[in-house]
Formats: C-alpha cells, structure tokens, sequence
C-alpha cells in the first residue's frame, strides 16, 4: 500500500472512528452499573485502618516532628535513592501496606506483568481495609485489559480510577485510532502525562523514572533499565499531593468506567470478577511480599540508607500546561535556571541526549564562561537504547555535543559488569545465563498499540495478550509509534551479540557544584520541555548530592560505559572532514557522512595506564582503544545507518 493510499484510508477512519462512541445515557447506565456494585464493606474498624507498621513510613513523623521542633531554620526532611529495582518495589510494597487514610499513585505506563499485578492487589487490599486510593494513569499506557479495567471499575467503594486524556475516549486505542489522532488532533494526542507519583498520607512520597512493569524493577529476562527513583518523607509531601489533585481534578482525567471501550463491558457483563492472578515467576512474587513484610530487612535495605536533608522542592508542571503552555514558574524553566547557575560541575544522566533550543541556549551560555563549568553526560549507547528513533539524534548531533558544548559523555553498555542490581530480590541481572528464552512466537498485530510501540515482550513475563486472544508485544518505549509504518514496530531496541536480559538507562537525574541533587520524569528532551508533563524533586543538601554522583559515577565507570571521545586525527583531509560533518550536522535530515568526529573507546588497563583518564588527557589515545560508533550491536553498518535513517525520517519528527 502506497503512502497516498494510507492517508486516505486513515482520512477516512477519522469518520468511521467518530461514530464508534456510545451515546450520553448509555455512559451513565455503564457508570451506574460501576457504581452500584462496588463493595462498601470495610475489613478493618481501627483508626489505623489496620495499617502495617513501618519504619519507612515512620520517617515522616520524624521529619514533621523535628521541622517543628526548629522554627524559622526550614523543614526537615528524609530523602532515599532507590538505584535498585528491587528495592524499588520493595520500598513501593511496603508503604501501600503502611498507609492508614490515602494513597494516590499516578504513573505513566501501568502494565499487568507480575510486577504491576502485585502493586494493584497491594491497592485492593489498601482499599478493602479502609484506605481511599485514588489511581491516574496516562491512557496512552494504561492497563492493556478492559476486564481488568472494568473490574477495578466497580471493585470497592475506595477505589477510584481515571484515565488522563483518552484519545476517542477509549482505554485501549489500536493503531487506527492513534493514526487518525495523529491526523486530526497531532498536539493533543502527543500531551502526555509523564508524571509518576506515589504518595502515603500526604507524608511520605516516591517519584523518579520508574513505571508500572517488570522491567522497571530488574524483573525482565529480556530487557530491564537501569532506573532512579527518590523517596521523600517530610513537608514537601503535602505540595506534591496538591498536585496530584490538581490532575485527578483536571477535566483530562476521566473515569474508567466512562471510557466507551471499559462501558461496552460493563453494558454487556456487568462488572466482571478481576482475572485471577498468574504470574509467570510465583516464586519471585512470594519472596517480594515477604520481604515487603520484613522489618529488619526493609530497616537494613531502606531505612539505614535515609539521609536527613534540608531544603526539598518538587517542581513539577500543572496539566493546565496542556491547556496554556508551559509555566515559566515550574518544570523545564526551574531546571534551566539551575543549570544556568552551575559554576564548576554538572552530573547529567538522561537516557536521551536530545538538546532542546533552550537547553542549547543554556549550556552554550555555560561554554563561553571564563571557566565553564565541567559538562559530565552518562546516557544510552545505541546496544542499550529501548529507542534507537531518538538515538539518531544523539548520533547526528555527537560533534556538536562533544566538541563545542565540551560534554564528556558515556554512553551505558547493554551488559553493564557492575550494574546496580538487587539479586536477592528475584531480579535478572545483565547477561544472566539462568534467564528464561522467548519460547512463544510474538505476533506484531497492526490493532495492538503494544505491539506497535514497544519492543519484544520481556520473557520473564511472557507475551501478553489481547482481549481477542493474539499475542502482544510489551509496551516498553516512552514515545510513539510511527506514523507510515503499519506492519511492524518503528521503534524497538536493536539486535546485540551478547545473550540473557540486557540494560539501557531510563534514570533521569542531575548533580549541579555537589550541593544540588535533581531526581524525577525529565528527561532534558523537548518532548519533556513541549509536550509531557513532568516532575521533579530539588534536594540542596551536600551529602546527599554527592550520594547521588556517586551513584552516577558508578554508571560511568569503564565497566558499565564507554567513553565517548574524539578520534584520533587522520593523516590526510582531517579538515575537510571536519567541515564535511559540521555542514551536514544543520541539515534537517540525517546525515549519513561515515567518518564522525568522535567515537566510542574502551579503557585498556595496564602498568602504564594504572586508572581511568578524561578524554583532554595526552595519552587517552593510548589507554582506550576504539570499539566503534555501535559496539555490541548485531547488524553490520549499513543496516544501522539504514534503520537509523528510516526511523529519523519516519516517526522522528512527530516525536520530538
């Protein structure tokens, strides 16, 4: 099929599409139906709603009591770097266990893997014992599962679920539905709610990178990412649970049970018993929940590792940046003024490296200081990348970032050797030989918006399927599908020579002069600044900044990354060469001139090159050697470039 033939067809959807919807009173009879049988029976009569104990949530108390116990010198508060999936989870299971009035979770993929299942049973149980919890999830990611869905629809009185900003109105869109809102409503389909926000109480909160899904929390055999968030215990909180109401307020966010899709279910069956839990690794599932349960565990993993910090701030966007635009006040601007103030370092770590207009504008401000700040980057290597569309860009703009904007950048290995990792916890860790094998065939399905956005199912989780019964792929990428491609994902991580679950960096976070720590959803992209909303916390707290380097600085040691640096200057033409790569680099489209500026390198240890050297040192040349612009990528350099090539002129533009 050409492409005048798609358009047409696609224009002619947008008619058909429109009259796929059920009518007003049909949304309220399916909005009764949710409603009359949610349980209203309480499990527990206690004030505490028969809450958990919790060291973990104790730290709230202890931050309120002291910021109270020292007025006019600020709040006091608790802050924890979850680097580990594991304990990720774990510090998730154990505070939904602890909370005696309110959880709100706000996320933007939300899957239905093991990972994901065990937090919604942990949200029922919260629910059933007295505990209002109040669930918003981006619809672009949302539960892939109208009967899971419709169930939680009408599963307790305390529990509410919205979907943010439905295209058509509906939880699960297939391709023709995005294609047609990509025709008709390109902006607001692409407004996403990137947020992720889990708050205890109005007291103690997590957010960072990390979804709902196994490989957010080192559970995937196939692919997990290498993700941050932070846990914050104090006043702060209650800003960010304003927030969150701001969204779950917003006309944006929409019932379940009002989407025409979930309705059509609850017309037709009534609400549905909730699909019985299976996951694919029980034992894995077991051993969380205990864990979760186990005090002197969870005192040692989490509690022990708290640090005490001072000033907290979320800056995170309102949803009314989908209605008027970005606030000058908060989001992408609060970020850009923290940058423009750096004096002597900046820790990036983003799994993006793509510069928006203002972030170029600032960190080109940075350069022509009289002694610019140092510009340290850790970000994905095309090997480890879950989205080789966006990574065209970081390869286009590689002489720009190293050369003029003075970035010392590592892009992260996809079998990182000493990978942040929490085994005991039943994670995968990189190139597990023990790791399961794909055994069940993934059909790429045009009507699966899985299938089209995300790369191959995890296979610690299985395939999941649809409502229909066909297999669908994992929903595993931040970013859309595109556009002209109808048969097969446009965007799904590249071949690699190595064997068992590999790594890509999804952490977004910043250490500005080792006295400001910067953890949360921005990824420094223009989506982020244009389209998403997003989130952050600012901690200013010396000791906690430098935890954070040091976890950064761990991404970036040999062993996990390699050295992006420029190559050594050839014999003949090296200024021609150069030129060459500096004019093609402002063309609208991706170049594809084969000798680059700068390259990957891989450190050499021995007696003459004892420890790591930057990449200004003299004998840099002579300690790493060069391992290629795609090291561990399974496909020759014509298929790179080519693949390269179709996804910048395919689905790039709509993207970014």
């Amino acid at each position: 099929m050409n492409l005048a033939a798609r358009l047409l067809g696609l224009l002619l959807l947008l008619s058909a599409t429109a009259c796929s919807t059920i009518g007003p009173a049909q949304h309220e009879r399916a909005a009764a139906i949710a409603v009359s049988a949610r349980d209203t029976a309480v499990e527990c009569d206690r004030a505490d709603r028969c809450a958990t104990p919790s060291e973990l949530h104790a730290l709230a108390g202890s931050a309120f009591a002291q910021s109270q116990a020292r007025p006019g010198q600020g709040p006091r508060h608790y802050a924890l770097i979850l680097d580990t999936g594991g304990d990720a989870l774990l510090a998730r299971i154990n505070l939904l266990r602890s909370a005696t009035r309110r959880i709100d979770l706000q996320t933007y993929i939300f899957d239905k893997d093991d990972s994901a299942r065990l937090v919604i049973d942990e949200l029922l149980a919260a629910a059933r014992r007295g505990v209002k919890v109040r669930l918003l999830i981006d619809q672009l990611s949302a539960i892939a599962d109208l009967q899971i869905l419709a169930a939680l629809s009408g599963a307790h009185s305390n529990l509410e679920l919205r979907i943010y900003n439905p295209t058509f109105n509906r939880a699960k869109p297939n391709y023709m539905h995005y294609a047609a809102s990509v025709l008709c409503c390109f902006r607001r389909f692409n407004q996403r709610m990137h947020n992720k926000l889990l708050v205890v109480d109005g007291a103690v909160a997590i957010t960072g990178g990390r979804n709902y899904q196994d490989d957010y929390y080192d559970w995937d055999a196939e692919y997990n990412f290498r993700d941050r968030d932070v846990l914050v215990a104090g006043p702060v909180v209650r800003g960010m649970e304003r927030n969150f109401a701001e969204y779950w307020t917003d006309p944006r966010s929409v019932p379940v049970e009002r989407l025409d899709d979930v309705a059509k279910v609850l017309l037709q069956q009534g609400v549905p018993e909730m699909p019985p839990s299976r996951p694919a690794v029980p034992e894995r599932v077991e051993l969380m929940s205990q864990a979760a349960a186990d005090q002197d565990l969870v005192r040692e993993r989490l509690v022990s590792r708290a640090l005490p910090v001072g000033k907290v701030s979320y800056l995170a966007d309102l949803p009314a940046k989908h209605h008027e635009g970005p606030d000058p006040e908060a989001g992408a601007p609060g970020l850009a003024e923290l940058l423009a103030n750096a004096r002597s370092e900046i820790l990036l770590q983003t799994p993006y490296l793509v510069l928006s207009d203002s972030a170029l504008e600032v960190f080109r401000g940075l350069r022509k200081a009289a002694e610019p700040p140092r510009v340290v980057v850790s970000t994905n290597s095309l090997a480890a990348t879950d989205n080789p569309i966006v990574y065209a860009l970081t390869y286009k703009y590689k002489r720009r970032n190293v050369r003029e904007l003075g970035f010392d950048i590592f892009e992260y290995k996809p079998f990182p050797a000493d990978p942040p990792v929490a085994v005991s916890l039943g994670a995968w860790w990189p190139g597990d030989p023990s790791a399961p094998t794909p055994t069940t065939a993934r059909s790429e399905v045009p009507g699966s918006l899985g299938s089209l956005a995300g790369s191959g199912s995890g296979s610690g989780s299985g395939p999941g399927r649809g409502d229909d019964g066909r297999v669908e792929d994992k929903l595993r990428t931040e970013t859309r599908p595109s556009l002209l491609r109808t048969s097969a994902p446009a965007n799904r991580p590249v071949p690699v020579r190595g064997d068992g679950p590999r790594m890509g960096v999804h952490a977004k976070s910043m250490v500005i002069d080792r006295r400001i720590a910067v953890v949360g959803t921005h990824n420094f992209d223009p989506r982020s600044e244009n389209y998403n909303t997003e989130a952050v916390v600012v901690i200013e707290d010396p000791v906690f900044a430098e935890a954070l380097a040091r976890s950064i600085e761990r991404d970036i040691a040999p062993a996990n990354s390699w050295t992006v640096g420029p190559r050594a200057r050839p014999p003949v033409l090296s200024g021609l060469n150069y030129s060459m790569g500096k004019v093609l680099e402002a063309s609208p489209v991706l170049d594809l001139w084969p000798w680059r500026y700068a390259t990957n390198y891989e450190f050499q240890p021995g007696p003459e090159c004892p420890a790591p050297l930057p990449r200004r040192d003299p004998d840099f040349h002579r300690c790493y050697a060069p391992v290629g612009d795609f090291p561990e990528v399974s496909l020759g350099p014509k298929s790179i470039l080519t693949r390269m090539l179709t996804a910048f002129g395919a689905g790039l533009v709509p993207i970014l």
